[in-house]
């Protein structure tokens, strides 16, 4: 048994890792600070089996009660998602970059020197990885304006201004920030990889691709994709798909995401840095969003396909998973299809 500090552990993915850390037989605190982004209400899943600290790691003393005693850190508290707009920076920066900085010096005050397992994300891939059949493999610029205004939705050759193809992100790809919350991110990597430098903690950086699954909140700009389609289907709407809905993603049920964070949490010291969470089996956002309303049953609306697009997306992004593979022993267990139909009869997060 050891003592497991799960920052964020009342959310969507902090929830079920602390209840497969108390299954394990974990000694587990969790700190939240229950943020209106995604609760609404305190959840009524709370694992009676977990210690819980209510208040916002921001605050030095809530980072230093948080911290005490423990043994391991398992941190997936963040604001997530694309947000409404730019304004939304300040509170992006202070609760992902802010919050893991106090919760870092606090770890320093304690001379912490335990595993630390952070939830990151794909986004800080920012549009992938992809092949020019002229010039090979290339990292593209972000999106032009103009080809998003005229419809035209992959990005470009950064040489010759062909249309690219996407290949399979591995960890050695180039990270490249394409919007708020995917710089964040990549922050929280680099801040809590000086804090392992310095200190000799081993340090893992799980980058989630498209996460589903219960508990998912819901009606928010804040939620993943999945959560948005699922919302509208539940109203009688039907989910509307951006751009020509043929963008490729790889969604990845939360009890595997779950799973990872305990092989993460459990591995040898030796192992670090990122990992890919995912199936390894993407498709695009049609084909999920026609999983998903077929879940639902012959009468759901089909998803419509309306154009339009968010400029902070990204075209493809779809991850490998064999270093996860071989070195965490991570697999996903969950098929999408199954996963969908499932995700479809659990009711969302009020």
């Amino acid at each position: 048994m050891s003592h497991v500090l799960v920052t964020g552990g009342a959310g969507f993915v902090g929830s079920f890792v602390v209840d497969a850390l108390v299954a394990r037989g974990d000694d587990v605190r969790v700190v939240d600070c229950l943020h209106p982004a995604a609760h609404r209400q305190r959840p009524d899943y709370l694992n009676p089996g977990a210690e819980y600290l209510w208040g916002d790691l921001r605050d030095p003393e809530v980072a230093c009660r948080a911290t005490a005693g423990v043994a391991a850190v398992c941190h997936q508290a963040s604001m997530v998602g694309l947000g409404v707009d730019f304004a939304d920076v300040t509170g992006y920066v202070a609760h992902n970059d802010g919050a893991t900085a106090e919760l870092l010096h606090a770890l320093h005050d304690r001379d912490f020197t335990g595993r630390f397992v952070l939830a990151s994300s794909m986004v800080v891939y920012g549009d992938g990885r992809y092949r020019c059949a002229r010039h090979g493999a290339v990292a593209p610029d972000a999106r032009r304006l103009d080809d998003l205004e005229r419809g035209f939705w992959d990005p470009r050759c950064p040489e010759c201004g062909a249309a690219l193809a996407p290949e399979t992100v591995t960890e050695d790809a180039p990270t490249s920030p394409r919007n708020v919350y995917a710089a964040t991110k990549l922050h929280q990597e680099h801040l809590t990889a000086a804090y392992a430098r310095e200190h000799a903690s081993p340090f893992v950086a799980l980058r989630y691709h498209n996460v589903y699954g219960p508990r998912m909140p819901r009606d928010t700009p804040y939620a993943g994709v999945a959560s948005i389609f699922r919302s509208a289907l539940q109203r009688g709407d039907a989910p509307a798909v951006f751009e020509d809905g043929r963008q490729r993603r790889d969604f990845v049920h939360v009890s595997d995401v779950a799973a990872a964070n305990l092989l993460a949490l459990s591995a040898d010291a030796d192992v670090c840095g990122p990992f890919n969470v995912a199936t390894g089996a993407p498709c695009t956002l049609y084909e999920m969003a026609c999983d998903l309303a077929g879940a639902f049953g012959s009468a759901a609306p089909a998803p419509a396909v309306v154009g339009g697009y968010r400029l902070g997306d990204v075209r493809h992004v779809f991850g490998g998973t064999e270093r996860a593979r071989r070195l965490l022993g991570y697999t996903a267990a969950v098929e999408r299809r199954d996963g969908l139909a499932d995700f479809a009869r659990q009711a969302l997060r009020p």
